[in-house]
């Protein structure tokens, strides 16, 4: 049984019979659909990203040596799966050991109880956890607690945040970023999806992050405006796992359906209760 089936197991099968939906994630692409077949939608599937592998990226593997080059007094912590997965990356390069020696030699702050786990899976210790799981608490908290002169590792999740590390003034930030994504090999699925959207012909888009909600708009071309204005309408709901994700919608005016807990089975189940 997977976590989805776990958080699921309350909800009745069947309830979406009919109801097409379209979903733009990559990773953990499975669970999501799988989730949503068991309970009878129609799933349309248009990754609009790529993952880059991590071992094979050589940013990550540059980034990594660049932290280990001197002592780091600050560790930002954004996702729980993006940190095992760079230092599972830094144990293929043979670098775990010292990258952990550095991160524990620093202070740690993450954001939420997922990177919490992740941390203290790998022996490391939080000395702070953003209580709302924002990244505004998270480099707020860093602000706070007075990084000017130090050195500080942020951890990245997919993209670039300069309107959270521009503002730790005066220290040397080094960003890691794990999963850098690049657009999809093969955009069809994509060109298909904006076209059933304009023809109405699925009920829902589901987002798991935010790059990909980003680049969806980016792969709709010429035809971004008007799947903005068919969105903005909510006749087709745009669901989305958590307010970092549904920020490049929003900002675009496209009104999106939250969880309350940012997880994958807290969506299925929001989406199974507005459209069952």
């Amino acid at each position: 049984m997977t976590e989805l089936d776990g958080e699921l197991d309350a909800v009745l099968d069947g309830v979406l019979d009919g109801v097409r939906i379209g979903v733009t994630a990559e990773r953990r692409a499975d669970d999501l659909i799988g989730a949503l077949l068991r309970h009878g939608a129609e799933v349309r599937h248009a990754p609009t990203i790529t993952i880059v592998p991590l071992a094979e990226d050589p940013e990550l593997k540059r980034s990594t040596e660049t932290v280990l080059a001197a002592p780091v007094g600050f560790t930002a912590v954004t996702t729980g799966a993006g940190f095992r997965g760079w230092v599972d990356a830094a144990d293929g390069w043979g670098l775990k050991d010292d990258l952990l020696t550095a991160l524990r030699a620093s202070r740690i702050f993450a954001r939420g109880p997922k990177a919490v786990g992740a941390l203290r899976g790998l022996g490391l210790r939080e000395d702070y956890a953003a209580p709302d799981e924002s990244n505004a608490e998270l480099f707020q908290a860093l602000v706070d607690a007075g990084v000017e002169g130090e050195r500080v590792a942020v951890q990245l999740h997919g993209a670039p945040l300069p309107e959270f590390t521009s503002r730790l003034t005066g220290a040397e930030v080094v960003t890691v970023q794990p999963y850098r994504w690049l657009s999809p090999p093969n955009p069809l699925p994509v060109f298909s999806l904006v076209h059933d959207i304009l023809s109405a012909e699925v009920e829902a888009v589901v987002f798991t992050s935010a790059p990909a909600a980003a680049n969806f708009l980016t792969l709709a071309g010429d035809r971004r405006d008007a799947v903005v204005a068919v969105l903005r309408r909510g006749a087709i709901k745009t669901f989305c796992v958590g307010p970092v994700t549904a920020a490049p919608l929003e900002a675009a005016g496209i009104p999106t359906c939250q969880p309350e807990r940012q997880r994958l089975g807290a969506l299925v189940k929001l989406v199974v209760a507005t459209l069952g």
